[in-house]
């Protein structure tokens, strides 16, 4: 990833609401924040995927509305969190219009700031304290980006367009991204036929296959 020399802006809600395909491929590269009483952690999204509608089968609306995925249904530019396996949360960006389920799991990250304290966090309920993560594997996978990052449950429904009243938002800080990938998504039993999985080609935070 190189850089332009932009200046940072928070994404509007303009950008959410858009094809979800299209906003999966425009969220690499973007610095995503989040804040908590233990401090502030910042990382530039490298993989995400898209999950569009009640006609996919691996995405939450699928069964149609139900209270756990009512964020799906909502405003564009809101974060999704759910507990996966009853283990980890994953976060989300909702996106399209209102009413039109769909939303982009954010699966990767390269840690920016606050990495001292993902490191922490990572080293919580393993066996012994063991030397410390690589930086790049610190958020290599959507169950170990929220833990990371201090991600929970309580960060569903954040307004991702609005920082100064949110955990959770994504700036553009003007990184350019020159190799895109796409794939079948993985970690999904269903669905699997769909390319909707996004990544920076050969990016060492990338999880599952980097290659093209």
């Amino acid at each position: 990833m190189t850089s332009r020399g932009q200046g940072s802006r928070v994404l509007p809600r303009s950008f959410y609401r858009r094809p979800t395909l299209d906003v999966a491929r425009d969220l690499l590269g973007k610095l995503l924040f989040h804040r908590s009483g233990d401090g502030l952690t910042t990382g530039f999204i490298v993989e995400s995927e898209a999950y569009i509608g009640e006609s996919d089968p691996a995405c939450h609306a699928a069964p149609g509305p139900t209270p756990r995925n009512e964020p799906l249904y909502g405003e564009p530019g809101h974060a999704y969190v759910y507990l996966s396996y009853g283990m980890h949360c994953l976060v989300n960006a909702v996106t399209e219009d209102a009413g039109a389920p769909a939303a982009v799991l954010i699966r990767a990250l390269e840690p920016a700031s606050g990495i001292d304290l993902m490191q922490a966090r990572r080293r919580q309920g393993r066996r012994g304290a063991g030397p410390a993560l690589p930086p790049h594997v610190l958020c290599r996978g959507p169950g170990n980006l929220t833990r990371a990052m201090g991600i929970t449950l309580g960060d569903n429904r954040v307004d991702l367009t609005r920082p100064a009243r949110a955990t959770l938002w994504i700036e553009d800080r003007g990184k350019t991204i020159h190799d895109v990938g796409w794939s079948p998504r993985i970690g999904i039993r269903v669905g699997t036929d769909r390319p909707w999985r996004c990544f920076v080609i050969g990016h060492p935070s990338v999880s599952g296959r980097r290659a093209r």
